[in-house]
């Protein structure tokens, strides 16, 4: 009969202060019970089972603390667009996978950014409607603020030179593009994935980042609300490999308190956080800015959610125990947020709950020191293709983007993520741009703001669990989650362990 109680044999980084480094830890029922040296845990539990990994590092397990987890499981079988750098490259495999889908069908896709397809302005539907004149095409930007589509895609949108922008948003022309909330002109009209579709897009997802050595993920929503629906239905059949804190967009505020939700810890799935977006993104020039805005003269992009809205709403999810958790890139859109997060801090302090900032990707020196105690929830690795728009953009911010030392010296809580689908969620990307600060081309982004192998694991796996109020995970010491990541060396290759 195999022992229920486990040591683990490893070079174990704890990340607890006390004891940083030990042997061995020994698990059981899913939790650490003991953790030191193999011979002092061996003694305790002679007749344990050891899984030995001596020649491999063992840390807590690595989350990822801002993705959109389904959409990122639905986009695994669609188009990938990262890396393409010419509409000609776009326009190949789009010609491609319409040659093998029925008529009729829609074509899905994205990852793709302006500035790498040697326009000077924005893609047109024309250059879609080139290779696909039979079948709707849609293309998400990498940052997912802006959709490319094509005439058909349009027409069954009802979208024509003559419509006016929705609120939040931006129709391009000539047409093609759709900016921010005017995205929805067109996605609206998807056909609605059904139920069955939803659980395979679920279940890709989390078994992918399963795979890669994640053991939790933060869900962010901006997706369909049965995309949760499908996690939830996963963990209570046992099926999902990992544990997941999940946000509410802002707009099904009013009918989940209606409906009696709120904070509910405990199991692999756990709703804690009230999304909102304050701005949109970099790629798509809609990041929201302080004068002078964009270099190239295109302005100090759009604002979304209200100041208003998010402090009132803000307010109501601390009152349901759920963190206020808000979008924002552009360092107007940070200073903004912080001036809502600096009236809400009272009353989120009295309940526990950490206050927090997605991206804060460009910020004014002067605003950093504001988010001692609060979340910046990072994703270092969009620097690596970020670098040549912030030189070319935003040149007088390139030395306070992505500010990650100057973040964890003023007192936040770093928690590092990957935003897939916006980016595959390797966590080696974020180890390379942490640590070096050089983008794509080699060139340098602020390398004061380096951080150290050790720093960028703490963000990947303490940073996270205490942004979702875990006290229990990201660290081994006894009572903790048994739930670990083995690499052949930090920012190396890893797998999950959940013994």
């Amino acid at each position: 009969m195999q022992s229920p109680l486990t040591i683990i044999q490893a070079q174990v980084i704890t990340l607890e202060e006390a004891t940083p480094t030990a042997e061995a830890v020994l698990v059981g029922g899913g939790r650490v019970l003991a953790v030191g040296g193999l011979e002092d845990v061996r003694a305790q539990t002679p007749r344990a089972e050891v899984l030995d990994h001596r020649d491999l590092l063992l840390t807590p397990g690595l989350a990822d603390a801002h993705l959109h987890l389904v959409m990122y499981g639905a986009s695994l079988s669609q188009l990938h667009l990262s890396g393409v750098r010419s509409v000609a490259q776009v326009q190949a495999q789009v010609a491609k996978r319409a040659a093998n889908t029925p008529a009729g069908k829609w074509i899905l896709g994205g990852g793709f950014l302006t500035s790498e397809l040697g326009l000077d302005g924005y893609p047109t539907a024309a250059d879609l409607d080139a290779v696909s004149p039979h079948h709707p095409v849609l293309l998400y930007s990498r940052d997912h603020h802006m959709v490319w589509v094509n005439s058909a895609a349009l027409k069954l949108a009802g979208v024509t030179e003559g419509t006016p922008d929705p609120e939040g948003g931006h129709i391009v022309h000539p047409l093609g593009c759709l900016q921010e909330n005017a995205q929805q002109l067109v996605t609206d009209v998807l056909p609605a994935p059904s139920r069955q579709e939803w659980m395979e897009h679920a279940r890709a997802g989390a078994n992918d980042l399963a795979g890669r050595g994640y053991v939790s993920a933060h869900t962010m929503a901006f997706e369909d609300i049965e995309a949760p629906r499908a996690l939830q239905t996963l963990a209570a059949r046992g099926e999902l490999p990992l544990r997941v804190w999940a946000c509410l967009p802002h707009e099904r505020l009013a009918h989940a308190r209606d409906l009696g939700l709120a904070l509910n810890p405990g199991g692999l799935f756990q709703w804690g956080g009230v999304k909102f977006f304050a701005d949109g993104a970099l790629g798509s020039r809609t990041a929201w800015l302080h004068a002078p805005g964009f270099a190239d003269g295109s302005g100090t992009g759009i604002a979304l959610d209200s100041p208003e809205l998010i402090y009132e709403r803000g307010l109501q999810a601390i009152e349901l125990g759920l963190t206020p958790v808000t979008h924002a890139i552009g360092d107007r859109a940070n200073t903004e947020v912080l001036n809502v997060y600096g009236k809400l801090l009272p009353a989120a302090a009295a309940r526990g709950i950490r206050l927090r900032i997605e991206h804060s990707q460009h910020l004014r020196p002067q605003d950093i020191a504001r988010m001692q105690g609060m979340t910046s929830s990072l994703q270092p690795m969009h620097l690596l293709a970020d670098g040549p728009m912030i030189r070319e953009l935003l040149p007088h911010l390139r030395e306070s983007s992505y500010a990650c030392k100057s973040l964890r010296d003023a007192g936040a809580i770093l928690a590092f993520g990957s935003d897939a689908p916006v980016a595959t969620p390797d966590y080696r990307d974020n180890f390379r741009a942490a640590v070096t600060r050089r983008d794509e081309q080699g060139e340098s982004i602020a390398p004061d703001e380096a951080l150290t192998e050790l720093e960028v694991l703490w963000a990947h796996t303490r940073g996270p669990a205490l942004a979702a109020g875990w006290d229990d995970e990201g660290i081994i010491r006894p009572g903790a989650r048994a739930a670990f990541t083995l690499w052949d060396r930090l920012g190396g290759d890893a797998k999950a362990l959940l013994p």
